[in-house]
């Protein structure tokens, strides 16, 4: 069934007003606080230019889908099927102003035409975000943390690989390089390293000249 851009876009422009009442609320409740919180940081903005390079034009757009990505995150899921679990929720739906969810086959088609410049591009999103905030905190010094990080998976998807996991020993894992700003933790870059790396590969990155 095709579906039109007026069917799944929808436009949000108040906050709810939140009162505390003796009632049972939804369990992503919570989100409303973030979308103040994405307007000030201009994200929908942001990551749809990240993409405009791209020929393609899907109906929720590559920028929904990586927004509905993060807002999966902050939910706690880690698993594309676990969209069927909010795909009703209007709080979800508000959040990034949506009539209808994507479901898992149109969101895993929308990634797959994702090409490298737009994972640079969204990295460039990433450090341009944490930038700002230090900026605006101006602390005296900055300092950067490099570690790796083992992500099991279950399945045997291209650049995982069996390595040291303390966990799940002899599970399949992706062993990404994050780059964090050490006083608040924000991820400032990451590298996505396929294999069994040692937490160094890949950590010559100079950031002096960005």
């Amino acid at each position: 069934m095709k579906i039109s851009r007026s069917d799944v876009h929808t436009k949000v422009r108040a906050l709810p007003e939140i009162r505390a009442e003796e009632q049972q609320l939804t369990a992503v409740a919570g989100l409303f606080i973030f979308q103040p919180l994405f307007e000030r940081l201009g994200l929908k903005g942001l990551l749809k230019g990240c993409f405009e390079h791209l020929t393609t034009a899907p109906i929720f757009g590559h920028g929904t889908i990586v927004m509905l990505l993060i807002v999966h995150i902050l939910m706690g899921h880690r698993r594309l099927q676990e969209i069927q679990y909010y795909e009703d929720d209007p709080v979800v739906k508000r959040l990034l102003q949506l009539k209808r969810l994507p479901d898992v086959s149109t969101v895993s088609r929308t990634l797959k035409q994702l090409d490298d410049r737009a994972v640079a591009a969204e990295r460039t999103v990433i450090r341009t975000v944490v930038g700002n905030r230090m900026k605006e905190l101006s602390p005296a010094r900055v300092m950067f943390d490099f570690d790796g990080s083992v992500n099991g998976t279950n399945r045997k998807a291209e650049g995982t690989a069996v390595g040291f996991n303390k966990k799940k020993k002899g599970q399949r894992s992706y062993y990404p390089l994050y780059c964090t700003w050490a006083q608040t933790g924000q991820v400032f870059d990451f590298c996505h390293r396929p294999g069994n790396v040692h937490d160094s590969n890949g950590a010559s990155l100079d950031y002096s000249q960005r």
